[in-house]
């Protein structure tokens, strides 16, 4: 039985990152899993990714490069004010300048430092470094 469909996709990237494979089978999709992704991909944490539709609950294909130390999910999804991203990121991440907490807005799925930006708050869904 599956809790967490996002906290499988980011195990098995880390496991598949661990033992240096160059790509890496996602299944179950959703559309959370993508838009994380699309953040981890433009942070430079992973290349490409490829959906397939297999007209089931689809499929993606991962191409790592090796830069992902940990991600996770953060259960259950906690609100999160902007004053309180700094806790977090003492927290969950290592140190100030790595990695990124990936929050849900009403402006969309976010890095911590993009919601700063838009001065918008949300629930946080978890972290990459």
């Amino acid at each position: 039985m599956r809790v967490s469909v996002l906290a499988d996709c980011l195990t098995n990237i880390v496991n598949a990152e661990k033992r240096g494979k160059r790509q890496v089978l996602i299944r179950p999709s959703s559309k959370v899993i993508v838009r994380f992704l699309t953040v981890m991909q433009k942070h430079g944490y992973i290349n490409e990714f490829e959906e397939i539709d297999d007209h089931r609950s689809g499929k993606i294909v991962i191409q790592l490069n090796g830069r992902i130390n940990k991600c996770g999910v953060v259960s259950p999804r906690f609100n999160v004010q902007l004053p309180q991203i700094e806790q977090w990121m003492a927290q969950l991440l290592p140190s100030r300048s790595v990695g990124y907490l990936i929050l849900t807005t009403s402006a969309g799925i976010m890095d911590h430092e993009e919601a700063r930006r838009k001065h918008v708050a949300g629930k946080l869904l978890g972290f990459v470094y």
